[in-house]
């Protein structure tokens, strides 16, 4: 009878405690996101500490042949270009994404399929509040966005897919900062960003 009742009471403690310890692991990996969007933004202003004060895609305007590949929606060349600055492509990849597979380096086998965010190929240092990168789980009118170069209005009904951190997103500014964000927040630093269209690079 003793152990019955033992065995019950850590079947309810355990009842209790394992949706607190999913809820903090969901919560981590979203930290996580977070924090790679963060060190993504950092490695774009030592891009740009480098380089005249230009991000990669306005530098890439010198270079035709990496200009087309950037603009045809190619979004691993840009990241391998800043490949010193990322240091690993492991913050490419979200911990919530289970489409897209983390790449172990920048040469072999990189591709978009490693990358789980967007870059903001009109981004300018000029402009704090534009969007420089998030995830890339967006829809548009209900419609999840592919691959490739995503016009975006800044009065567009945009919004985050369900498919990740539970029908939120994450975003990073020009400014450095990244933060969590619903899709109103979203489309409230959409309009926000100085700029009537924003070009996303999606992977």
């Amino acid at each position: 009878m003793e152990l019955v009742v033992v065995i019950c009471v850590v079947a309810l403690v355990a009842a209790l405690l394992l949706p607190a310890l999913a809820a903090a692991k969901r919560k981590s990996s979203r930290i996580g996101c977070v924090n790679n969007l963060k060190q993504m933004a950092l490695s774009f202003k030592m891009w740009a500490g480098d380089n005249g004060d230009k991000f990669p895609m306005q530098m890439s305007a010198t270079n035709d042949a990496m200009m087309k590949l950037i603009s045809s929606g190619n979004a691993y060349v840009l990241w391998q270009t800043m490949s010193n600055e990322l240091s690993t492509p492991k913050i490419l990849h979200c911990p919530w994404d289970t489409k897209q597979i983390a790449a172990t380096d920048f040469t072999v086998g990189f591709s978009d399929a490693n990358i789980s965010y967007f870059y903001g190929l009109d981004a300018d240092d000029s402009y704090p509040q534009m969007i420089l990168a998030g995830d890339d789980n967006l829809a548009v009118n209900g419609v999840r966005v592919r691959p490739g170069v995503l016009d975006l209005r800044t009065n567009a009904a945009v919004g985050w897919t369900k498919e990740r951190h539970h029908g939120n997103g994450n975003i990073a500014l020009v400014d450095g900062s990244a933060a969590q964000t619903t899709t109103l927040t979203f489309q409230n630093a959409l309009a926000n960003t100085g700029v009537a269209t924003n070009r996303l690079v999606i992977p």
